[in-house]
Formats: structure tokens, C-alpha cells, sequence
């Protein structure tokens, strides 16, 4: 064969080995180097939509987790956990419990309760500090058993938040079970946050049930009433609904299939925590500040990278 001819032929066969390497690598890296995609429940409250947002801006900087993104799914918690049961959600953050514990048992065959985010977030029903001082139209108050005593400064009223949310529900048999002359008022959080507001700019008493963590706290003042009686499993079922709501936890569930989808994100859902000392700054930002929840979370991942990579080590 002519030494021309020859060369030739190997400058075009080089070419197409190139070619076919490259396709190769890019088929076997595929799922690994793109991964796929999350369908995320994202409840209706900031701590949820900036939990989403943190663990999203970690999936976009490590691609070897195996996730290509999170697709967010707007739902209330009994649908999030409905479509998990059915296969059409992945991934539940802010999982509250006690509260959500029902759902989670009876989605149990397909979806698992991974680890807490955070534990021991009080909630209850909260005053404004003034109005507790001597002078003040709540001055004395310190239990939910004196309330009867304040109903007129409190206008008769105790401002909850979604009728939607498991613990208006609980709120409503306290009231009965405390035998308290209140009216629960609910309409929305951000109806109640803004009444809270009000009540807060001109001094005013007002009873609100609130939870941490909260951007509320790092705004106000407010102090937490005793309660006369510890929780109990059973108080809100077959209890009476005198007794005090349970410390709240924030938990991150999934389903099944993740695990098997993408091991190593499942890896780093079972390390994942977030102090809540952290998490309050940050939903004043997003509620209060009006910064866009992904700049928040795309700072904070930024600003901890050692606790980032203790969650990615496997």
C-alpha cells in the first residue's frame, strides 16, 4: 500500500476513534454526571422552601451525587404525602413531627423518614413581651390558665394560622379542653403575621400560636405561656386537649427508590442537619428582607463549606 495512502487512512480513522471514546465515556458517565431529576413536596412555609433551595444548590454543585435537580412540587402535607404514597413525589423536607407522623404511617411501605433536620423547636401560644410588663394590659400573665382573666384584653380572641395545619386542629381542642372563652381566629400565616405585626408597631396585646423556628423571633420580642400540663401521646386523639404541644421536629423523608436511584444523595439526606440558631436569620431574610430564597441558600452553602463536606463524605 502507498505510504500516501496510508496516512490518509489514518487521519480519518483517528477521527472517528476519537468519536466513538468520547460517546462511550459520555454513556457510561450519563446517569452518573447528570443524574436525575427530584420531584421535591415543598410545603407552605419559608423553612421549607429554604431547606429545598439549600439541598438544591448542593445537587448543582455536585454533580456526583447523581441528581441532575430538584423539581419543586407546591403541595400542603396531606397531598405531599399522598402523591409520595402513589410514586409521584421523591423527596419530603420539613417533614414536622409529631404532627405529620399519621401521614408518614401510612405511607410507610414506600416512603421512610430519613433523618431530622432539627429536634427540640418549641411551639405554642406566644404573647408580646411588653404586654406582659407591670403597667401592661397582660401584666401577670404567665400560663395558659389565666387566660379567662385576660379574654377582654385579648379582644376574645386567640390569631392561629391555617386552618390547613394539623396544629390548628390541635389548637381548637385546647381551647375546649382548657375551657378557655376564646375564639380561634385562622385565616392564613401571612394574615396572622400581619395582625401580629400590627398589634406589635402599636402596642397592643394580641395571642398567637407560633413554632420555631420562626423569623418572627428574630424580629419580636414574645414570650411562650406555661402550660399546666406536659404533652401526651394520646392528648389530641382520644385525649381532652389540656395538655402542652410537643417539641417540634423538622425531618427529610423519601421514598424507596432513591436509595437505589441515587445512592449517594440518599447518603447525604441521612446527614443532613440544620441548626435552627441558623435557619431563623435566614427566613428573616427571605420573609422580612425580601431576598430571593435561592441567593440566601446559595450564601449560606457558600459561607459552610465544612459542614457541606462532612454531608457529602461518605
Amino acid at each position: 500500500m502507498p505510504a500516501q495512502l496510508t496516512a490518509t487512512r489514518r487521519r480519518l480513522v483517528a477521527p472517528v476513534l476519537v468519536l466513538v471514546v468520547a460517546a462511550l465515556t459520555g454513556c457510561a458517565g450519563g446517569t452518573g454526571s447528570t443524574g436525575f431529576t427530584v420531584r421535591a413536596a415543598q410545603f407552605p412555609w419559608t423553612a421549607a422552601k429554604l431547606t429545598n433551595a439549600i439541598l438544591a444548590e448542593i445537587v448543582a454543585r455536585h454533580p456526583e451525587l447523581g441528581v441532575a435537580k430538584l423539581k419543586i412540587i407546591q403541595v400542603g402535607p396531606a397531598t405531599a404525602w399522598a402523591g409520595a404514597q402513589r410514586g409521584d413525589v421523591d423527596l419530603l423536607t420539613e417533614v414536622a413531627m409529631p404532627n405529620q407522623e399519621k401521614l408518614a404511617a401510612k405511607a410507610a411501605q414506600r416512603v421512610e423518614l430519613i433523618h431530622q433536620t432539627y429536634g427540640n423547636a418549641a411551639q405554642g401560644w406566644f404573647v408580646p413581651t411588653y404586654a406582659v410588663l407591670p403597667g401592661q394590659p397582660l401584666a401577670g400573665l404567665r400560663s395558659i390558665t389565666q387566660l379567662n382573666d385576660y379574654a377582654a384584653a385579648l379582644d376574645g380572641k386567640m390569631v392561629d394560622s391555617d386552618p390547613s395545619f394539623i396544629t390548628t386542629q390541635q389548637n381548637a381542642k385546647r381551647l375546649k379542653g382548657y375551657g378557655l372563652h376564646l375564639q380561634q381566629v385562622t385565616s392564613s400565616e401571612a394574615a396572622q403575621l400581619a395582625e401580629l405585626r400590627r398589634a406589635y408597631e402599636r402596642r397592643q396585646p394580641i395571642l398567637v400560636y407560633l413554632y420555631h423556628p420562626h423569623w418572627v423571633f428574630q424580629e419580636f420580642q414574645m414570650t411562650q405561656l406555661e402550660e399546666p400540663n406536659p404533652p401526651a401521646p394520646d392528648c389530641f386523639t382520644t385525649g381532652n386537649g389540656a395538655c402542652a404541644m410537643p417539641p417540634y421536629a423538622a425531618w427529610t423523608a423519601a421514598s424507596t427508590e432513591l436509595a437505589a436511584r441515587a445512592p449517594r444523595f440518599q447518603a447525604l439526606l441521612r446527614r443532613f442537619e440544620l441548626p435552627i440558631a441558623d435557619i431563623e436569620p435566614m427566613l428573616k431574610n427571605v420573609d422580612v428582607d425580601k431576598q430571593k430564597v435561592e441567593v440566601v441558600a446559595q450564601r449560606w452553602v457558600a459561607a459552610h463549606p465544612d459542614l457541606v463536606d462532612g454531608w457529602l463524605r461518605a
